[in-house]
Parts: C-alpha cells; structure tokens; sequence
C-alpha cells in the first residue's frame, strides 16, 4: 500500500542515504522522494512516497526513521495518487497548452501539493473549476497573498486545512488537505508562484 511520509532530517551529506536504509530495512519501497523545504537551522523536510511489503504496518517504518539521530517524521498517510508531481513538471503542463493553463494548474495542484482537492474560483461566477473532491458551492475570499485560509464560512470540519493564492483580482485558488500536514510558508510561496505563472501563461 503507498504512503507519503513526511520527515524533518539534517541538511547534511549522508542523511538521505541513511534515511533509505532505515526505510527498506524496516520493509518500505521507496518509490519518490522531493525536498519541500531547507531551513536555516540546517535542517530540511523531505517528502517521500513508498510503498509497503505486505503485512508491514507504517508504524514500522515511522519508528525506524524516529530511531535515526536527529530524524523526526512530521506524518504520514496513505497516498493513493499515483506519483509527485514536481513543480517543473508542473510547467511543463501549463506551458504545453497555453490556453487551458488555468484549469490545467486545478488538475495538477493535488499532486504538487499532496492536497485533496483544489478550485478555481472567480468573484462573481463562483466555481470555475475543481477537482472531483471540491464542494460545489466554495465562495470566493478576497485574498491580496498566497495564504492559509480559515474553513469555509457554517463549515464543521476542523480537520481539514486550506491555502489560498490568487490568481488576479476577480480570481482566486484553493487547495485543502484533510488531516495535515500544516502547510507550510514554502508550500505558501510556491502555490502564489505557480497560480501567478499560470495566469501568465494564460495571457500569452
């Protein structure tokens, strides 16, 4: 079964390496595995997707990576999408069809980010479009910077976290992930970047 971990390590020579080792000891297969943030501190946060040897429980690998010196895994969960999709592969499908760079960035934001769903939505004609997962009815939020946004307005679920990023002044997107993890200030920036692109793309 393929799960995505997230996991803080030392930003230094070897540490990937060990990490792998610890990870296919304990009965995961990596299968992909993108940085998603360097700090100042020296540390990094890496994303890594694998799958299991049947009748190894996540558990396993999680206190294999916990049991390396200065390794910390943030969370984990299963990933049922198929693969990573990298932020420059992600222009590549933007610019292969200039005219469709704004519904192509929807489709390929679950991916990139490791989100649930993701939509477009305009001020005024409301939900442009979505991935299957997104509610219909989502209502535009006047945002001036990418941005992690409070749930919907009469929404219950506490569980599920958003962003936001716009992408001109009668456009937003938004992307949610239920259960975390936190999106962090590089994810921030990166989905300003990418929406920006696209709606660049999309003028040419």
């Amino acid at each position: 079964m393929p799960f995505l971990l997230r996991v803080e390590l030392p930003d230094v020579p070897g540490s990937l390496g060990r990490l792998a080792s610890a990870i296919g000891e304990a009965g995961g297969d990596i299968e992909a595995i993108e940085i998603v943030e360097k700090r100042l501190d020296g540390t990094a946060l890496d994303d890594v997707m694998l799958d299991t040897v049947p009748g190894i429980m996540p558990d396993t690998i999680v206190s294999a990576c916990n049991a390396l010196d200065g390794v910390r895994v943030v969370w984990i969960s299963r990933y049922a999408s198929g693969g990573l999709v990298l932020d420059l592969e992600a222009v590549e499908e933007l610019t292969s069809a200039p005219a469709q760079a704004l519904d192509r960035l929807v489709d390929l934001l679950p991916a990139t980010f490791r989100v649930d769903w993701a939509a477009r939505i305009h001020r005024s004609a409301g939900v442009l479009a979505a991935t299957g997962a997104a509610p219909a009815d989502l209502a535009f939020v006047e945002i001036e910077r990418p941005c992690r946004l409070d749930p919907p307005e009469g929404s219950d679920d506490t569980d599920t976290l958003f962003a936001g990023a716009q992408v001109d002044g009668n456009e937003i997107v938004i992307v949610a992930r239920r259960g975390g993890p936190d999106f962090l200030d590089s994810e921030i920036a990166r989905l300003g970047h990418l929406a920006g692109l696209a709606a660049s793309i999309s003028r040419q």
